[in-house]
């Protein structure tokens, strides 16, 4: 396949099978923000409650699909509609920090239990949101609000005595744990009094983002310690990211507990391949904003994250990637537990080895499983006859040919950061970030021993 064979392609999964069919569809003009739940067909569905995480994610992508596009005012619109709704609807104006769900309208919901609870992770999103929208909308109230957002996050959020953040808020804004008089009836209660890589991740992403348009000290030492929090703790020596610790950063895990008990607790303990080379990518990228000079270390973790993905994650059968992994105890070899290909999965997939087919051209490996993804999304994914990407691949479910095509945690965040920074690395857009980051990287590739 011609390399223009391919960008055209992906452009077209870009504007004809996501953009089209998700905007202005989503809009919801009537009470704020977007819709949430879609059928597999676009029917808007009756119930639409609204996460923080998913009107965020719509936030950021309209923003940074506008500037993809050289600036299209009714996408900028489209995203300031989002950020007027978590203003006035999802934003706690008592005690802070955003709600992590209300319901269409803006008001409290039972919905997932969360009621008026907050999660550090939705808020990194809001973060992540409003940082990329104040580099489209000239309203100086967007960057005061997102600096109110990062001062919420520092202020309740941050643990001074071992480092990392917390992740559960009561509706006061005050951190619980399992020994906390406050309990949650929400669905995610067996994670709390935990710290995680997957807010840590985003927690990271969030900042990077603001970094680029407040240069702060503060903010770009907290930075710093994520990434390196990230890099040298949340990263194990195998390769992979620990996915939950207790407050003092001991790892949760269950490799010697009973099979039994390794099944009910795989949530907290497995290896999610799709986030270590999404990290992958977020550490390099965060780095590269701080301007670190010789930072070889991240570098090196970076490639040993996406290189364990390779190793143990990919079905050399089909194609794709798996969405779990585990090792057992006494085994050094990951095995597959979840042989399931979610599409999110799929899509930071690409994104992770592109960028690195980039930074290593001799490794020819990074490229070719690039064709072999995108070969695998376009024959199992990709939805040929209604748009947009399937949940998960149909080698594996192929009930998600009717699955819905967006709900709380699936909408367009995952699918055009992919597609764009794929097409500005095919096309050596050296305009744009993702180009400069890659060069970036391949400079300081050249010299450290990787």
């Amino acid at each position: 396949m011609v390399l223009s064979g391919i960008v055209s392609e992906l452009y077209d999964a870009l504007e004809n099978g996501i953009l089209k069919r998700w905007y202005p569809l989503v809009v919801d003009s009537e009470c704020g923000g977007y819709y949430t739940n879609l059928a597999y067909n676009w029917e808007i569905l009756p119930n639409q409650e609204k996460m923080i995480v998913t009107q965020a994610r719509h936030i950021w992508a309209l923003s940074k699909v506008s500037t993809f596009l050289g600036g299209v005012p009714e996408y900028d619109a489209m995203a300031y509609h989002g950020y007027k709704f978590l203003v006035d609807k999802m934003w706690d104006h008592t005690y802070g920090g955003f709600y992590q769900i209300r319901s269409r309208e803006g008001t409290p919901t039972d919905v997932w239990g969360w009621h008026d609870e907050k999660r550090v992770y939705g808020n990194a999103f809001g973060l992540f949101a409003l940082s990329a929208l104040t580099q489209r909308v000239d309203d100086f109230r967007i960057i005061d609000f997102a600096r109110s957002v990062f001062q919420w996050i520092e202020e309740n959020a941050y643990d001074p005595l071992y480092g990392g953040y917390f992740q559960f808020f009561t509706p006061q804004s005050l951190p619980f744990d399992k020994t906390s008089q406050y309990k949650t009836k929400a669905n995610d209660r067996d994670e709390v009094g935990y710290k995680d890589q997957n807010s840590s991740i985003h927690l990271l992403e969030a900042y990077t983002e603001l970094y680029h348009v407040w240069n702060d000290p503060f903010l770009g030492t907290q930075l710093q310690r994520l990434l390196e929090l990230i890099r040298d703790r949340i990263v194990t020596p195998k390769g992979y990211l620990q996915l939950f610790f207790e407050r003092d950063w001991k790892p949760v895990s269950f490799r010697t507990s009973s099979p039994d008990t390794q099944r009910n607790y795989y949530a907290l303990d497995h290896v999610s391949f799709g986030h270590d080379y999404e990290t992958a990518f977020l550490l390099l990228e965060a780095s590269y904003a701080l301007k670190l000079k010789d930072d070889c270390k991240t570098l090196i973790v970076a490639k040993k994250l996406l290189d364990h993905a390779l190793r143990y994650g990919w079905d050399h059968s089909v194609g794709g990637f798996y969405d779990g992994g585990y090792y057992f105890a006494g085994s050094n070899s990951c095995a597959i537990v979840k042989e399931t290909k979610t599409w999110w999965v799929q899509a930071e997939g690409l994104n992770a080895l592109l960028l690195f087919s980039r930074i290593f051209p001799d490794e020819k490996q990074y490229e070719e499983y690039f064709h072999r993804l995108w070969e695998y999304i376009k024959n199992y994914i990709l939805d040929k006859e209604y748009g947009d990407w399937f949940e998960g691949g149909l080698d594996k479910e192929p009930h998600h040919r009717f699955s819905q095509k967006s709900h709380i945690w699936k909408c367009t965040y995952h699918t055009l950061r992919a597609l764009m920074n794929c097409i500005n690395l095919l096309k050596n857009d050296r305009s744009t970030t993702i180009v400069k980051v890659a060069e970036y990287w391949k400079n300081v590739a050249s010299y450290c021993e990787v």
